[in-house]
């Protein structure tokens, strides 16, 4: 949980550099990368929230080992659902204020039983501790894009 809190401050860190575009490494801005890390964020734990953990049931995923096991996603592997696209320009008053949400939703993931859990189109079924995860090499892998664009030339 700490390292995943160390990354969302993180991510805050590149609102300035929010309309950087390096198309040689994403079609997307900086700005829509830290949309789309905070929306999956919300996303996640509101579904997690409203979640049973009775009907939590542990299913080896062979997709979720791998990515688990190497800590990372590959990238353009996967495109991001319809509902975790940011659908706006970037907004700096809007993220911000998505910002000071996710602080507050971030205590909520951390009280929830450990079975509480989401359903993810790839890995499956995560409880806590896995969603947890996921939302770790997720955000990592995003502030990895984010890098990219800034620092390598165009």
């Amino acid at each position: 949980m700490k390292k995943l809190t160390e990354y969302v401050n993180e991510l805050r860190t590149y609102l300035p550099n929010a309309n950087k575009l390096n198309e040689k490494v994403s079609s997307s801005n900086v700005g829509w990368h830290i949309d789309h890390s905070l929306l999956v964020l919300s996303q996640i734990i509101t579904a997690m929230e409203s979640s049973d953990p009775v009907y939590y049931q542990f299913r080896f995923n062979i997709k979720r080992f791998l990515a688990f096991s190497l800590n990372r996603f590959p990238r353009g592997v996967a495109k991001a659902p319809k509902l975790v696209k940011p659908t706006e320009a970037f907004d700096e008053a809007n993220t911000i204020a998505a910002f000071e949400n996710i602080q507050q939703r971030l205590i909520v993931l951390e009280n929830l039983a450990p079975n509480q859990f989401f359903i993810h189109p790839f890995f499956g079924k995560l409880n806590k501790k896995a969603a947890i995860k996921m939302l770790t090499i997720h955000t990592a892998h995003h502030i990895l894009i984010i890098k990219d664009i800034i620092h390598k030339q165009a």
